[in-house]
C-alpha cells in the first residue's frame, strides 16, 4: 500500500497509520470472512479524494491499490495461514470480496471529489463571465482571470447573442452542442460560449470574423426552431466586451421590435434605427406630424401603415407589395393614394418618399399605433 501513499496521499498529514491498519484489516477480513468496516471504507474514500485533488488519475489509484492487495495475498500465503486447498479458496474468495468493496469505495471518493471540483470550476467560470459581461470588477484583475479560462482580452472582440423560444441554460443540450461546434473549429482562446439571462452568448476576437456566423448557424441547428442572433461591432479591451454585449442585446431587442425576418442581425445594419431612437422627442414629433393624419382613416392607421412598410420593404414595387400583403395590386394602389391624401406626402414620389419612410421606421420604433404617441412637452 506504500505505493498508494507515495502517489496520492502525501501531504500535511499523510494517513500512514490508517493505511497500515487497512492492510491489516484486509488480511483479517480474508481470514475471518467478515466485511470491511465502514470506517475503513470511508478512509479509502478520503484517500481517493486526496488523489483527485492532486490530479492523480483514477486508474493509477486503483492500480496501486490492487498491487498492494496482491502484497497482502502474498503475505497470507507466505505466512502459511491458508494451508489446505479449501482454506485457500475460502481466503481468496473473502479477499477478492474485500478488494471489490475497497475498489468501489476508492471510486466513490474519487468521483465525489471530481464532481465537487467541476462544480467549483463552473462557479468560478460563471462568476468570471458575469463580471466580464457586466463590467463589475477591476479590468486588470479581470484580464488575469481571463487567462485562467483561456481567453485573451488583448485586441478587439465582438459579442454575438442568440435568443430562442426556450431559454438557454448552462449545460443543457443546445448549449453543449453549440459549444462543441465552435471549439471543434476554433482554439479555446478564440471562443467563449456562455449563457446569461436565458441568452446564449459568444465572445470572440475581432481578428477571427468567421466565429459569429458559425455561431449563428450552430444555434439554428441546435434549437431547430425560429431563433435570432445579433452581433455587435468589435471593440478593444475588457471594457469593450461589456459594451459589445450591451450592443448585441439591444440589437436583438430592436430586431424583435422591428419584426425583422432575418435570423442573423449585425448591429452595424441597424445604426439608423439606433440614431432615430436616441432622440425620442424628435422621432415622436416626426411620426405625429407626418403620419398623424392616418389616424382619421376608417378602421385606424394600422392597415395603411402596414401597407407603407411593405411598400418600402419591397423596393416600392406594387406587385411585390400586393404579394406580401396577400391583396390585389389595385388595393395597394388605392391605399397608397389614400396615404397621400391623409399625410400630404406621396409615397411614389422619390423626393417625398424619404420623409415617409423615416416616419414609418420611427413608428415601428415607437410601436405606434399599438401604443399612443407620448408628447415630449
Amino acid at each position: 500500500m506504500a505505493r498508494v501513499v507515495s502517489a496520492a496521499a502525501t501531504g500535511a498529514n499523510p494517513p500512514m497509520a490508517d493505511l497500515h491498519r487497512h492492510l491489516a484489516q484486509l488480511a483479517d477480513t480474508s481470514l475471518t470472512g467478515r466485511r470491511l468496516p465502514e470506517s475503513d471504507l470511508e478512509e479509502l474514500r478520503r484517500l481517493a479524494a486526496t488523489a483527485a485533488g492532486r490530479g492523480t488519475a483514477l486508474r493509477c489509484v486503483v492500480a496501486e491499490y490492487l498491487a498492494s492487495a496482491c502484497d497482502v495475498w502474498a503475505d497470507l500465503v507466505a505466512s502459511g495461514r491458508a494451508r489446505e486447498p479449501g482454506d485457500v479458496i475460502e481466503v481468496a474468495s473473502a479477499l477478492i470480496g474485500a478488494i471489490g468493496e475497497a475498489t468501489v469505495a476508492l471510486t466513490e471518493g474519487y468521483e465525489t471529489a471530481h464532481r465537487a471540483a467541476i462544480r467549483g470550476e463552473e462557479a468560478m467560470r460563471r462568476e468570471f463571465v458575469d463580471d466580464l459581461l457586466d463590467g463589475r470588477t477591476d479590468l486588470g484583475r479581470l484580464a488575469e482571470r481571463a487567462e485562467r479560462f483561456g481567453l485573451r482580452l488583448v485586441g478587439p472582440h465582438s459579442v454575438a447573442v442568440a435568443r430562442a423560444a426556450e431559454p438557454f441554460g448552462a449545460g443543457d443540450d443546445s448549449t453543449r452542442y453549440v459549444e462543441e461546434a465552435l471549439t471543434s473549429r476554433f482554439p479555446a482562446k478564440d471562443v467563449l460560449i456562455t449563457t446569461k439571462d436565458g441568452l446564449l452568448v459568444c465572445v470572440s476576437p475581432g481578428a477571427v470574423p468567421d466565429v459569429p456566423d458559425i455561431f449563428a448557424t450552430a444555434v439554428r441547428t441546435a434549437v431547430n426552431e425560429q431563433c435570432r442572433t445579433a452581433v455587435s461591432r468589435p471593440r478593444p479591451g475588457a471594457s469593450g466586451i461589456v459594451r459589445c454585449y450591451q450592443e448585441a442585446r439591444s440589437t436583438l431587442d430592436l430586431a424583435a421590435l422591428l419584426g425583422l425576418s432575418r435570423r442573423l442581425v449585425h448591429a452595424s445594419d441597424l445604426l439608423v434605427f439606433q440614431v432615430l431612437g436616441r432622440d425620442r422627442a424628435a422621432i415622436t414629433d416626426l411620426v405625429a406630424t407626418v403620419l398623424g393624419g392616418l389616424g382619421t382613416a376608417r378602421g385606424g392607421p394600422k392597415v395603411l401603415l402596414e401597407t407603407l412598410t411593405a411598400y418600402f420593404s419591397s423596393g416600392c414595387q406594387n406587385t411585390t407589395t400586393a404579394r406580401r400583403l396577400g391583396v390585389s395590386v389595385r388595393t395597394v394602389t388605392y391605399r397608397l393614394t389614400r396615404i397621400e391624401q391623409l399625410t400630404g406626402h406621396d409615397p411614389t414620389d422619390p423626393e417625398q418618399r424619404y420623409i415617409l419612410q423615416t416616419a414609418a421606421l420611427g413608428a415601428r420604433l415607437l410601436d405606434w399605433p399599438n401604443h399612443p404617441l407620448q408628447s415630449a412637452e
